[in-house]
């Protein structure tokens, strides 16, 4: 079968660095850190005003300082997601102990996505028009208000000259670009990528609309106790910033220049559910699909895979239909295994979710550890384990990550243990 020489024939991607900026943590380590404590990052807004806000909450990263990681010249042109984006990237890169000399370049690429985008430089514009008129525009604004900033500077700051994209699917936005970064090297089209998501949207207007959406939660006076995934009494998700950033390369490359390798990417999948703009299918059908079609492109079986780092919004819909999807995708396989939601710590980081928690999963293939969800305390599924509150010391050789978003997007990824 054709299918069956695709998969042969396929190049290995595998992750040689990761970092992330949170609101638990600074750098990837930090994070992991303190979803293994169950530490929560969710606090009162303080960057603006909350007055008259149905939600007044949220997961803002505390103590970031962009000129930590790149000159002043630079990160005062840049928008605060691309800042993450870029900060991530540096994490990531360091830990890989990667240099892009110029005969590599053309093989390196960058593919970094945003479900929100630079949304904080459109509002201070549009005020600084309103307030100052034309003259009071920056000439950077064409460049802080792309879409495409943070790929763009990140591929400048290490002079990466292969492919370099965006790519936006709402929540599933950070997945989905992994998952085709890896296609990238899978298919020969690079040999190191330069990928992960990034947002910072906890903003007045964001948390505005949706709140008045009812998506989020308005537990305002116990924000630690707000983010409740699988949890009966949960009343929305979290709107969080961040950023995840992740260094893939073609393993042969990898393994010449002796690098560590942290995990494997063996399996992706993407579908959209055509349903509806905020709610997913009432059957799950298109998080179903992701997940067989990630599972057929890894090529195991659902009783293979150990752990689930689950989408776990904390809002009715999600939670309730991605525990039917696994259950009907996993069958007895699903009450065997934990399936835990690292959003009960971090928030909903939108676009930078999905990389940060295929972070957190590749925490747990290399530690034996798998995340808590914290505020589970009444389970929407008796059986399924959850990992309630604490962390559980669990043998994690494949992993699976989901991530379900606005518009009906649905992007799982599957990663191995890394095994020559």
């Amino acid at each position: 079968m054709i299918e069956d020489e695709v998969h042969r024939d396929r190049r290995r991607a595998v992750i040689t660095g990761w970092g992330a900026i949170t609101p638990v943590g600074l750098t990837a380590d930090d994070t992991w850190a303190a979803l293994l404590e169950g530490r929560c990052g969710i606090a009162k807004i303080n960057s603006f005003d909350t007055t008259g806000l149905l939600t007044q909450i949220a997961g803002e990263v505390k103590g970031f300082d962009a000129d930590d990681y790149m000159p002043h010249k630079i990160s005062r042109r840049m928008d605060t997601y691309a800042q993450y984006a870029v900060a991530a990237t540096v994490q990531a890169v360091e830990a890989a102990k990667l240099t892009i000399p110029p005969h590599l370049a053309p093989r390196a690429g960058v593919l970094i996505g945003s479900g929100y985008g630079p949304v904080g430089s459109y509002y201070r514009q549009a005020e600084q028009l309103r307030t100052k008129g034309p003259r009071g525009i920056s000439p950077f604004s064409a460049i802080t208000g792309a879409m495409d900033s943070a790929s763009g500077e990140v591929s400048m700051m290490f002079g990466a000259t292969g492919p370099t994209r965006a790519i936006s699917t709402a929540c599933a936005t950070g997945t989905d670009a992994i998952g085709e970064a890896a296609r990238w090297i899978q298919h020969g089209y690079a040999d190191i990528v330069l990928t992960g998501g990034t947002d910072c949207c906890v903003t007045a207007v964001d948390i505005a609309g949706s709140s008045n959406a009812r998506a989020l939660s308005r537990r305002n006076d116990d924000p630690e106790r707000a983010s409740r995934p699988f949890d009966k009494d949960r009343d929305g998700f979290i709107m969080s910033a961040g950023a995840g950033a992740l260094v893939l390369e073609e393993a042969t490359g990898a393994i010449s220049r002796g690098r560590n390798i942290l995990a494997e990417v063996i399996g992706y999948a993407s579908t959209s559910d055509a349903y509806h703009w905020t709610s997913p299918h009432p059957e799950g059908l298109g998080a179903r699909r992701a997940m067989r079609n990630a599972l057929a492109d890894a090529g195991i079986e659902p009783s293979e895979v150990d752990y689930i780092n689950a989408h776990g919004t904390s809002t009715e819909l999600n939670d309730e239909t991605e525990v039917q999807a696994i259950r009907q995708v996993f069958g007895e396989h699903a009450v065997k295994i934990p399936v835990s939601s690292t959003k009960s710590m971090t928030g909903h980081m939108i676009g930078a979710a999905g990389a940060v928690e295929l972070i957190a999963a590749g925490y747990a293939v290399q530690t034996g550890f798998v995340p808590p969800t914290i505020n589970c305390d009444t389970p929407l599924d008796t059986e399924i384990n959850f990992v309630p509150h604490r962390p559980q010391e669990w043998d994690t050789r494949i992993a699976m990550s989901n991530s379900f978003g606005f518009g009906g997007h649905n992007a799982v990824l599957v990663i191995r243990r890394w095994e020559e």
